[in-house]
């Protein structure tokens, strides 16, 4: 699920391409239909949150990949290893393709507007300054509305840029925490200290993971493990739903999203 370690890796993965010039591009969404970055030149690539940005010349390319987009890179002229009929944006580097699969967002705009599309989200949890002034911020966010969930809390990116549902999840597994209960009554300076800490830890790993156990079913605590034992007690991990989570447009929307917990080990369940 990407979330913003996922982001912070991919952006990674894309600094060699800083400095290069862009060939070809294809954009494959109809607001920019007839764009181009053919001739421009990538001076910065870099993450906030869940999303990713590139300073192409004087604009700003904004990619999201919300739940199942993906980037891939081919030779050119070689065969795409997804189907053609997902690429939302098409571009060509120094005899290199990248193609951005079932991308959520593909936004186009001036690069002197970047403060003012971003002027909505919050601390990246991932960002250099994040414990010198990012941290706090977030923190003074939450505690702004105190009789909110801190489930919902957690997934506003509004509070703190980055953590998704994976993450919230776990966090509130391993602090004990039905995601339901209420901000007021919950020690959220740990709460947003651990996320950080497991997020930054997971930024090298080769799979992330909360339990410490590097395998495909064997690295989460509760998420997705719905009517399965609780790795610490046994008792079934239960699911439900939870409103005002957060969306790219829109980061309190209202929107319900599934949570696990165990009855056992997370206090407050409802």
């Amino acid at each position: 699920m990407p979330e913003g370690d996922t982001i912070w890796r991919l952006a990674e993965r894309f600094q060699p391409l800083v400095g290069r010039v862009i060939h070809h591009s294809d954009f494959r969404v109809p607001a920019l239909a007839t764009a181009s970055l053919a001739g421009e030149r990538i001076s910065r690539i870099w993450p906030y949150g869940k999303h990713l940005y590139w300073q192409c010349g004087q604009r700003i390319l904004h990619t999201h990949l919300l739940m199942d987009g993906t980037w891939r890179s081919h030779a050119v002229g070689d065969r795409w290893s997804a189907p053609a009929h997902t690429a939302r944006l098409v571009l060509q580097i120094d005899g290199v393709e990248l193609v951005g699969h079932s991308l959520g967002i593909v936004e186009l705009w001036p690069a002197r507007e970047y403060g003012r599309r971003t002027a909505h989200l919050g601390p990246d949890i991932l960002a250099a300054d994040w414990a010198a002034a990012g941290r706090d911020e977030a923190l003074r966010r939450i505690l702004d509305r105190p009789q909110r969930s801190i489930g919902e809390a957690l997934l506003d990116q509004r509070n703190l840029a980055g953590i998704g549902n994976e993450y919230r999840a776990e966090v509130c597994f391993l602090q004990g925490l039905h995601p339901a209960v209420p901000v007021s009554h919950t020690d959220v300076g740990a709460v947003i200290d651990l996320a950080a800490k497991l997020m930054r830890a997971n930024l090298t790993t080769p799979m992330r993971t909360f339990t410490g156990i590097h395998r495909a079913g064997e690295n989460t605590f509760v998420f997705g493990r719905k009517h399965r034992p609780c790795r610490r007690c046994g008792t079934r991990i239960e699911s439900s739903t939870l409103g005002g989570g957060t969306s790219v447009t829109s980061p309190d929307a209202g929107q319900e999203r599934i949570i696990w917990w165990c009855p056992t080990c997370q206090a407050g369940a409802v």
